[in-house]
Protein backbone atom coordinates (compact mmCIF):
# COMPACT_ATOMS: atom_id res chain seq x y z
CA UNK A 1 0.00 0.00 0.00
CA UNK A 2 3.05 2.18 0.45
CA UNK A 3 3.03 2.81 -3.54
CA UNK A 4 0.10 4.03 -3.79
CA UNK A 5 0.54 6.64 -0.68
CA UNK A 6 3.82 7.62 -2.45
CA UNK A 7 2.01 8.34 -5.72
CA UNK A 8 -0.52 10.49 -4.47
CA UNK A 9 1.98 12.40 -2.61
CA UNK A 10 3.70 12.65 -5.85
CA UNK A 11 0.76 13.97 -7.57
CA UNK A 12 -0.27 16.15 -4.45
CA UNK A 13 3.21 17.68 -5.10
CA UNK A 14 2.68 18.64 -8.38
CA UNK A 15 -0.52 19.99 -7.82
CA UNK A 16 0.85 21.99 -4.75
CA UNK A 17 3.44 23.86 -6.87
CA UNK A 18 0.78 24.68 -9.46
CA UNK A 19 -0.81 26.32 -6.95
CA UNK A 20 2.03 28.42 -5.71
CA UNK A 21 2.53 28.91 -9.21
CA UNK A 22 -0.64 30.33 -9.26
CA UNK A 23 -0.33 32.55 -6.23
CA UNK A 24 2.80 34.02 -7.18
CA UNK A 25 1.46 34.65 -10.80
CA UNK A 26 3.45 32.81 -13.03
CA UNK A 27 2.16 31.59 -16.24
CA UNK A 28 3.04 27.97 -16.82
CA UNK A 29 3.37 28.68 -20.35
CA UNK A 30 6.46 27.20 -22.29
CA UNK A 31 7.44 27.71 -25.72
CA UNK A 32 8.83 24.36 -27.09
CA UNK A 33 10.85 26.01 -29.93
CA UNK A 34 9.81 23.34 -32.34
CA UNK A 35 7.32 25.98 -34.77
CA UNK A 36 4.80 24.90 -32.50
CA UNK A 37 2.94 28.04 -30.63
CA UNK A 38 3.47 28.32 -26.89
CA UNK A 39 1.44 26.80 -24.62
CA UNK A 40 0.20 26.45 -20.90
CA UNK A 41 0.67 23.15 -19.02
CA UNK A 42 -2.58 22.93 -17.31
CA UNK A 43 -2.72 21.83 -13.68
CA UNK A 44 -5.02 19.12 -14.97
CA UNK A 45 -2.48 17.58 -17.57
CA UNK A 46 0.82 18.50 -15.26
CA UNK A 47 -0.86 15.96 -12.41
CA UNK A 48 -1.59 13.68 -15.11
CA UNK A 49 1.53 13.34 -16.36
CA UNK A 50 2.87 12.90 -12.86
CA UNK A 51 0.51 9.97 -12.06
CA UNK A 52 1.75 8.31 -15.06
CA UNK A 53 5.40 8.44 -14.41
CA UNK A 54 4.65 6.84 -11.28
CA UNK A 55 2.50 4.11 -11.99
CA UNK A 56 5.07 3.36 -14.93
CA UNK A 57 7.84 3.43 -12.01
CA UNK A 58 5.95 1.66 -10.02
CA UNK A 59 5.09 -1.00 -12.84
CA UNK A 60 9.33 -0.97 -13.38
CA UNK A 61 10.24 -1.74 -9.39
CA UNK A 62 7.88 -4.34 -9.78
CA UNK A 63 8.97 -6.17 -12.77
CA UNK A 64 12.59 -5.73 -11.55
CA UNK A 65 11.35 -7.63 -8.06
CA UNK A 66 10.29 -10.25 -10.09
CA UNK A 67 13.25 -10.82 -11.85
CA UNK A 68 16.42 -9.57 -9.96
CA UNK A 69 17.42 -9.77 -6.09
CA UNK A 70 18.88 -5.99 -7.09
CA UNK A 71 15.67 -4.53 -7.93
CA UNK A 72 16.29 -1.61 -5.38
CA UNK A 73 19.52 -0.85 -6.33
CA UNK A 74 18.37 -1.07 -10.39
CA UNK A 75 15.34 0.90 -9.76
CA UNK A 76 16.61 3.81 -8.01
CA UNK A 77 19.29 4.11 -10.73
CA UNK A 78 16.92 3.84 -13.22
CA UNK A 79 15.10 6.77 -11.47
CA UNK A 80 18.26 9.11 -11.12
CA UNK A 81 18.85 8.91 -14.91
CA UNK A 82 15.26 9.56 -15.18
CA UNK A 83 15.10 12.36 -13.03
CA UNK A 84 17.89 13.96 -14.64
CA UNK A 85 16.95 13.51 -18.02
CA UNK A 86 13.31 14.98 -17.33
CA UNK A 87 15.65 18.73 -16.98
CA UNK A 88 16.55 18.38 -20.54
CA UNK A 89 12.86 19.51 -22.04
CA UNK A 90 12.63 22.23 -18.94
CA UNK A 91 16.07 23.68 -20.17
CA UNK A 92 15.11 23.28 -23.67
CA UNK A 93 11.84 25.42 -24.28
CA UNK A 94 11.14 29.11 -23.79
CA UNK A 95 9.72 29.94 -20.63
CA UNK A 96 10.09 32.11 -18.01
CA UNK A 97 12.35 31.89 -15.33
CA UNK A 98 9.28 31.24 -12.56
CA UNK A 99 7.89 28.88 -15.21
CA UNK A 100 11.01 26.87 -15.27
CA UNK A 101 11.90 27.08 -11.91
CA UNK A 102 8.38 25.36 -10.71
CA UNK A 103 8.61 22.73 -13.40
CA UNK A 104 12.18 21.69 -12.12
CA UNK A 105 11.01 21.92 -8.40
CA UNK A 106 7.88 19.72 -9.34
CA UNK A 107 10.40 17.26 -11.10
CA UNK A 108 12.51 17.14 -7.41
CA UNK A 109 10.06 17.05 -5.49
CA UNK A 110 8.34 13.96 -7.06
CA UNK A 111 11.89 12.50 -7.05
CA UNK A 112 11.65 13.00 -3.69
CA UNK A 113 8.44 11.45 -2.99
CA UNK A 114 9.14 8.54 -5.44
CA UNK A 115 12.84 7.25 -4.70
CA UNK A 116 12.36 6.94 -1.02
CA UNK A 117 9.36 4.36 -1.14
CA UNK A 118 10.09 2.63 -4.55
CA UNK A 119 13.83 2.45 -4.30
CA UNK A 120 13.36 0.83 -0.46
CA UNK A 121 14.92 -2.28 -0.65
CA UNK A 122 11.68 -5.44 0.44
CA UNK A 123 11.86 -7.53 3.36
CA UNK A 124 12.62 -11.15 2.47
CA UNK A 125 9.02 -12.72 2.07
CA UNK A 126 8.68 -15.32 5.41
CA UNK A 127 8.61 -18.90 4.22
CA UNK A 128 7.98 -20.31 7.80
Amino acid sequence: MKPLYAIAGAVLSTVALWMVAAILDIDMVVDPRNGQPPGEIPLPFAAAMTLVVSLLGWGLRAALDRFTAHAARIWTVVAGVVLVASFLPVLGVGASGGTKTILALAHLAVAAVLVPVLGRRRAPAYAG
